[in-house]
């Protein structure tokens, strides 16, 4: 029976060495995977050292660069959500059609530009040209977290997305510690910071040289059939068509071709998909509230500098305090994958109750002169933001395949930086209000409460909507309510998921679609695995 079955198999993979592809032994095959592990998470780990970056703003202000708060605030600061939205698509379709590694050397390029900027440039238009490379270093995020799905076997991307992910954190928290521990103890200027970061990153770009570059990718690089006998992917199951079996492709005349254009099918599947109310709410929760936790991150270091505008480098501690919610951020993105509620019934009230709570956060770092207070306040609205995140990559992913998570997020992300962006023009920019960064802050208070109330009413209505149906039939359990099984897959997501999305402060936030690229893999396995 095993011969047979291996006469059948051998003629279907054409190229033994295509990666995951047969290995001659377990025994090798282990080795090989241990290595690609290993490799992996120290180069992920290596390209968080960045240990001058806490400090990039009070660099910026200090007599070192000597530009103005207002510079800095309305002018430098402002082109990053800019350029971000311009790079954020292109960098999306060219990771994917060059295959990972060319984008991640050019992220590690990128980031080298940044830090010699940084150091040599001496005018607002460098600045601004350092913010644009920086842009392009986090639109390329999801070059790594796309990266390891297309190394290993789908058996493998649970345990791979837990250990890279872990690298990553324990890369941004080592260097935030280092960075501070280099100011305060080591009393370094903020130059010399800037000179190790930019050798840190010299050294990840040469790590990043020898990376395994993959023979696919998930839309441009698809495998090939062979002989016409391979597994159908997600896609293909999609409204095959009439008379066309599961997973074959449409053919023949060109409207037939068209509709069965990848994309195409994927946006039919996804107006599906939008009638799910959890989908949507939970859509709508990572738009509205992404863009204004983004809006904080930029600005709270402009904050902290208004508040205690120090020349003493010693007595600044950004560095501690992204190190302190970066592990707060991590502790309470575990605890949700512990939390076992009805979503569909409290997850409006939920998004609510914790967006008042943000809320009232940003109106205490808008009013408090109390340095110490303004770092507390924003280490728990990161955490209380973190605690949320998890949860909304089980809600969004859990119903839709891989193709389609990466589409659902990649989406939302863009739409949460086109919102951003648009505050950020008529908030912060010098061409619009050039507010204070006090009275920024006072505006994004007025958006949460805002959301806040939305979520309130929501939460009201849809009570209110279900309390009469529920006199003549039971509470119908939406979609989106799990099973004990369920349930755990939910915690074991959480703990390789839930940290991604915010691992680098300031305006070197992690974005949080890096969260959103491994979620779809994994739940895709774990639902080919029940059946």
């Amino acid at each position: 029976m095993a011969s047979s079955s291996q006469r059948v198999e051998k003629p279907v993979s054409p190229e033994p060495q295509a990666e995951p592809g047969p290995e001659p032994g377990p025994g090798r095959e282990l080795q090989s995977w241990q290595w690609l592990v290993f490799y992996l998470c120290f180069y992920g780990f290596m390209s968080q050292m960045r240990p001058g970056e806490s400090f990039i703003t009070p660099y910026l202000l200090s007599t070192a660069k000597n530009f103005t708060k207002k510079q800095v605030t309305n002018e430098i600061t402002p082109v990053l959500s800019y350029s971000y939205l311009a790079v954020l698509v292109p960098m999306f379709l060219l990771t994917d059609y060059l295959r990972y590694k060319p984008v991640l050397l050019l992220q590690g390029l990128s980031y080298i530009a940044v830090w010699l900027l940084l150091l040599f440039g001496v005018s607002v238009l460098h600045m601004q040209f350092m913010e644009f490379f920086y842009s392009l270093t986090m639109a390329a995020r999801i070059a790594y977290s796309s990266y390891i799905f297309s190394l290993v076997r789908p058996a493998q991307y649970q345990r791979m997305a837990g250990y890279s992910r872990s690298a990553v954190l324990l890369g941004v928290f080592t260097s935030s510690v280092l960075g501070q521990l280099l100011v305060t103890v080591g009393k370094f200027s903020f130059t010399m910071l800037n000179y190790i970061s930019l050798a840190f990153l010299t050294f990840s770009l040469i790590l990043a040289m020898f990376l395994k570059r993959p023979k696919r990718s998930l839309f441009f690089n698809r495998s090939e059939p062979a002989r016409g006998e391979a597994s159908p992917s997600e896609l293909d199951k999609m409204h095959p068509g009439p008379g066309q079996p599961a997973g074959r492709k449409l053919c023949g005349t060109p409207l037939a071709g068209w509709r069965d254009w990848i994309l195409v099918r994927m946006l039919r599947e996804l107006g599906a998909s939008l009638r799910l109310p959890q989908l949507r709410l939970w859509s709508l929760w990572w738009v509205f509230n992404s863009a204004g936790y983004y809006l904080i991150v930029f600005y709270v270091h402009i904050l902290w500098n208004d508040i205690d505008p120090t020349n003493d480098t010693t007595k600044v501690y950004n560095g501690g305090v992204d190190a302190a919610s970066t592990l707060l951020g991590a502790i309470t993105a575990f605890a949700a994958g512990f939390v076992k509620i009805q979503w569909a019934l409290w997850a409006k009230l939920i998004i609510g109750g914790v967006t008042a709570v943000q809320a009232g956060l940003i109106f205490l770092m808008h009013k408090t002169g109390s340095i110490w207070l303004c770092y507390m306040a924003f280490v728990l609205f990161r955490g209380f933001y973190q605690f949320l995140v998890p949860i909304a990559i089980f809600q969004i992913a859990s119903s839709l395949s891989k193709e389609l998570c990466a589409l659902v997020f990649g989406i939302n992300t863009f739409l949460a930086i086109v919102l951003k962006t648009i505050i950020t023009l008529i908030v912060s920019d010098k061409r619009g209000l050039g507010l204070h960064v006090r009275s920024q802050f006072l505006v994004y208070f007025g958006y949460f409460v805002v959301l806040s109330i939305a979520y309130f009413l929501g939460a009201v209505l849809g009570t209110l909507w279900h309390f009469p149906r529920s006199h003549h039939q039971p509470l119908p359990l939406a979609q989106e309510l799990r099973s004990p099984s369920e349930e755990k897959a939910a915690q074991v997501l959480s703990l390789q998921d839930g940290v991604l999305s915010n691992l680098q402060p300031e305006a070197t936030t992690l974005a949080p679609e890096d969260g959103a690229w491994t979620a779809g893999p994994v739940l895709r396995d774990q639902r080919e695995a029940k059946a």
